[in-house]
């Protein structure tokens, strides 16, 4: 596998000092590795999912934004993700030897909008975009965090990258079973790499009796299946809302704990370990951690 992380850094800074007119299609320049894999999925406009993913704004100018975007360059944001996802790529493919790829894998990252609840509330100032292999978009306000994170969150979503080089992926039916596995067994594997301390605030935050209603609610309708019915249950119901789709009843990030519970306890009744796992069946790792599903 090929990794090629794009220097959005300089591409952005020339962005923030052009007119306004002339950002959007500077943006989309920067988006472009994107385009091909996300045309999978029909036609997308980059720079429209940008703004309503939470990016940066191109129509209006914030004197945050290029003082944001010098801040990640002395961190080193870039130079981090690249070893993060040399080195998760190197624990994938030789904990399973010969599994599927893409054969290059774009990464783009992108500044957020600091002003955006559900970046900066919600995913603490970042979050990432792996399903599609050979594509991670990520995107990110820096705080502390963020800064200390977002090479974590590459590494996350490679594995959903390479997972879904291997599992298939149907918009009609997936379900909320293997969405909220994917999103357990990206954490666990951020777990196996870099230590509890590296894993997101979307698996951490819900505990005790909320953990538990939550896991009794997903469970429940784990066999649900169709895109549109699964943002609820794995982001929960504030984040439905802002997707115009219905909330069922579940707390920020629900499917994230929940598929972690899940995956923990299917690592522990397996003896694998999240690399290895990572192109099993969703309903081998539901039997495994003991929930039924109807497959």
């Amino acid at each position: 596998m090929k990794i090629v992380v794009h220097d959005t850094a300089s591409a952005m800074l020339d962005l923030l000092q052009r007119p306004l007119a002339e950002r959007p299609d500077a943006l989309r320049e920067i988006l472009r590795p994107l385009q091909t894999v996300m045309s999978t999925v029909g036609d997308v406009d980059l720079v429209e999912m940008h703004h309503r993913g939470s990016g940066f704004r191109t129509d209006r100018e914030d004197p945050r934004y290029l003082s944001a975007v010098r801040q990640m360059q002395d961190a080193g944001v870039w130079s981090r993700i690249e070893d993060s996802l040399t080195a998760a790529w190197e624990r994938i493919s030789g904990s399973v030897p010969g599994i599927g790829h893409a054969e290059t894998v774009h990464v783009v990252l992108v500044l957020g909008d600091p002003d955006d609840d559900h970046l900066t509330v919600r995913s603490a100032g970042y979050f990432g975009m792996g399903g599609f292999p050979g594509a991670i978009h990520l995107l990110m306000w820096p705080t502390g965090t963020s800064l200390q994170k977002i090479g974590h969150a590459a590494a996350h979503e490679l594995h959903h990258n390479v997972r879904y080089a291997n599992v298939a992926w149907n918009p009609m039916t997936v379900t909320v079973g293997e969405h909220v596995v994917a999103e357990g067994l990206a954490e666990a594997f951020v777990r196996e790499l870099a230590g509890e301390q590296a894993m997101g605030p979307w698996s951490q935050t819900l505990t005790g009796a909320a953990l538990d209603d939550a896991y009794r609610r997903i469970t429940t309708d784990i066999d649900l299946a169709g895109m549109q019915h699964l943002t609820p249950y794995v982001l929960g119901d504030g984040t439905a809302r802002r997707m115009g789709q219905q909330p069922v009843g579940l707390p920020d990030f629900a499917g994230y704990a929940v598929g972690l519970r899940i995956v923990d306890a299917h690592l522990k009744a397996s003896g694998l370990t999240a690399a290895q796992s990572t192109a099993l069946p969703a309903r081998e790792i539901l039997a495994n951690a003991g929930v039924p599903t109807r497959a």
